[in-house]
């Protein structure tokens, strides 16, 4: 195991990952960030130097204080070697398998290896599996054979206009939490709700306020640099509220050269037609999520 310190490493290690797109993307996005100043105090391991096989990106041990708390407690994966990497992840510096926790990747190819190291570690390893999205402009920089093959735009297609009198562009305050929580698929409790807080204060967000003044419709960005949490208030659906948020969060956030990608539930026809019409890219490979629960107290 070897500890990436200093922004040298961590430039060469993105550099590489950015040769290794798109199965390297939940990994890219967040050494990305890492080097733009690591606002999570994140850390990246390898299992050797510097020609390494495996990338794990974890939290900071002393935020890691909540063993329910898979928010906190989340890795990110990427292996050149998914099916040799088991030795690797069985490490408890490297992976703390006694608690809850979650791991994210954009390689199906790691289910089998996470999943025999739970079933060693009597750890309950549920998987969820999605589709993932780039933007175009993201792609035309970093992969742009995506685009040459389908011939594709390089640009998100601009959504239907909006009432601007009503509606206005704005960024939301961490008192609203409470109200992305809500309506977040994967959250609706307490430590999700700190989790959002956390990335209102320390990422950019957008949103749009209605005429009571209050946020009807917006978009996060997660530690990863991927654009989640989406959400409109029932009231406003159905009026292309989130569409016009995350396409003018797209033009923003491009323009700093943020890698931007995003997911949906394969069941979320909502969110595909949305992708559909900014012409979002689907990627070939998955967007996978392990929520991993101890079954039983360890040693």
């Amino acid at each position: 195991m070897f500890h990436l310190k200093g922004p040298q490493m961590l430039q060469m290690v993105e550099k590489t990952l950015r040769n290794r797109l798109p199965e390297s993307l939940k990994v890219y996005g967040t050494i990305f960030h890492m080097n733009q100043g690591n606002l999570f105090k994140l850390k990246a391991l390898v299992d050797k130097w510097p020609d390494f096989n495996t990338v794990v990106v974890q939290p900071c041990s002393q935020e890691m204080t909540d063993d329910f708390d898979h928010y906190t407690n989340t890795y990110q994966i990427y292996s050149k070697d998914p099916q040799n990497c088991q030795e690797f992840l069985t490490t408890s510096e490297v992976i703390n398998w006694k608690q809850h926790l979650q791991i994210q990747s954009s390689q199906s190819s790691l289910d089998e290896v996470i999943q025999n190291i739970a079933a060693m570690k009597l750890v309950k390893a549920k998987r969820t599996q999605c589709i993932l999205y780039m933007m175009p402009e993201t792609a035309n920089k970093l992969i742009p054979s995506l685009l040459e093959a389908k011939n594709l735009s390089p640009k998100s297609v601009k959504p239907k206009d909006i009432n601007q009198e009503m509606f206005k562009l704005s960024s939301l305050d961490v008192n609203h939490a409470a109200l992305v929580n809500g309506l977040w698929h994967f959250g609706g409790n307490e430590r999700s709700q700190r989790f959002i807080e956390r990335c209102i204060r320390n990422f950019p967000t957008f949103c749009l306020l209605g005429p009571e003044g209050t946020p009807v419709s917006w978009s996060l960005m997660d530690q990863s640099g991927e654009l989640r949490m989406g959400g409109t208030v029932p009231k406003y659906r159905g009026q292309g509220l989130i569409s016009y948020v995350h396409y003018s969060q797209i033009q923003v956030l491009s323009e700093r050269d943020f890698p931007l990608y995003s997911h949906s539930d394969r069941a979320n026809k909502i969110v595909q037609k949305m992708s559909h019409t900014l012409q979002l890219i689907p990627l070939p490979c998955d967007w996978n999520q392990w929520n991993c629960v101890p079954l039983q107290s360890q040693p």
